[in-house]
């Protein structure tokens, strides 16, 4: 296949960009446009930071590719053009894709669509796949064969191309169709409440000192909590530092280990499991031994609080279940997925606390089901079961 004469629908494909001066040309023709719709391939399994190896663009009647990885490319044309208000900048589950540019220059493309969001508000089911989402919207079948290919070899295969390309030309149908749907449904707040995550820049940035918060921790004492957040903050450090992955630095069952037993010495590793012989010889066994000292320390005043343990009705009792029925009984009125409304999570926190910090609290949701949930909860609602399902019966 001839990339520089290939055509899908009323697409023109524009060769390779591998230099600013083309970049720059077409980043200011695609400025005219209302939207662009943009995907990125990259590489992270053995760094921190994803490894950007390719950037796919297009706009109504032209699509490229640029190489990010060329000796003569600037990319702040491209940078210019994601931070341009009057372009629409759309995204199939765009998160990773919005951390490298955040993590390239250091803001969030601006305004973004993302489409798996918005065919998640839409009744496609949670988090659809983008493969699936062009079979059932443009009626395409995509070859994902490519997917898990070396992005960073050069030259590109022309099937990494086509593949690439598919990535972003039934991006801008799925768009056009999503975005009618949301105005036809009227639910554009929806949309606009579950993509103010993706527009916060805090998103994608983990500070060290909140890193334990990732962590399944199984700590059951004051200071057992304090070590899990000074060695999770310090294997974040040495990850980013390092540009390394965090389990290459230690694996969480061994932060885990490391802030229960807390050895005071080199051997005391020898005695753990979840990490190997010899690793308090290591130059980070000798840090964490210095850092768990320091935790040693800290006076009993100090420590950090455990989370309370709750004294009440179990989430995984009668009123959990009726919320998980009233939940199911909404979201199939509504033709959503009940995950999008309100995960298993959700649910067990809200038997908990009425004030959980859960997103069925607040918003499109708090209206849905939110209130109903309170108000089943506290009897002042009832659910009846009818030839044409469950419906709620106000007490």
């Amino acid at each position: 296949m001839n990339f520089e004469n290939f055509v899908r629908g009323n697409t023109r494909f524009m060769q390779l960009i591998t230099d600013t001066s083309e970049l720059a040309q077409f980043c200011n023709e695609a400025k005219s446009y209302d939207f662009i719709t943009i995907d990125t391939e990259f590489h992270r399994e053995t760094t921190y930071w994803p490894i950007l190896c390719l950037v796919q663009v297009a706009t109504t009647d032209k699509a490229v590719l640029i190489d990010p990885m060329a000796p003569a490319i600037d990319l702040a044309p491209l940078f210019d053009l994601m931070a341009d208000q009057s372009v629409v900048k759309v995204f199939h589950a765009a998160r990773q894709d919005i951390e490298i540019f955040v993590k390239l220059n250091g803001a969030v493309p601006t305004p973004i669509f993302d489409s798996q969001v918005a065919a998640s508000v839409c009744g496609y089911g949670d988090q659809i796949s983008y493969d699936k989402l062009v079979l059932a919207i443009v009626g395409a079948q995509i070859d994902k064969s490519s997917r898990f290919t070396d992005w960073a070899a050069r030259p590109l295969t022309d099937k990494q191309k086509d593949y690439a390309l598919a990535d972003v030309t039934y991006l801008r149908d799925i768009y056009l169709a999503l975005a009618a749907k949301l105005v036809e449904q009227k639910r554009q707040s929806w949309m606009a409440d579950e993509q103010e995550i993706l527009n916060n820049i805090g998103t994608y940035i983990v500070e060290p000192e909140d890193a334990w918060q990732k962590l399944k921790f199984r700590a059951n004492r004051p200071r057992d909590l304090a070590a899990i957040k000074v060695l999770a903050a310090w294997r974040e450090s040495k990850a980013q530092e390092s540009d390394r992955p965090r389990r290459r630095i230690l694996k969480d069952d061994a932060v885990n280990e490391l802030a229960i037993q807390r050895p005071k010495n080199k051997q005391g590793f020898d005695r753990l499991r979840a990490v190997t012989k010899g690793f308090g010889n290591s130059r980070m066994g000798t840090e964490i031994i210095d850092i768990l000292a320091e935790v040693a320390k800290i006076p009993d005043n100090e420590l950090p609080k455990l989370p309370e343990r709750h004294r009440g009705p179990s989430p995984k009792g009668p009123i959990g279940d009726l919320l998980r029925v009233l939940v199911k009984a909404v979201a199939e009125r509504e033709g959503v997925a009940s995950r999008i409304i309100a995960n298993s999570d959700d649910i067990d926190q809200l038997v908990l606390s009425d004030t959980a910090d859960i997103a069925a609290l607040s918003g499109w949701r708090f209206d849905l089901f939110g209130k109903k949930a309170l108000a089943l909860k506290h009897g002042k609602l009832a659910l009846a079961a009818t030839k044409n399902g469950i419906v709620e019966v106000e007490i």
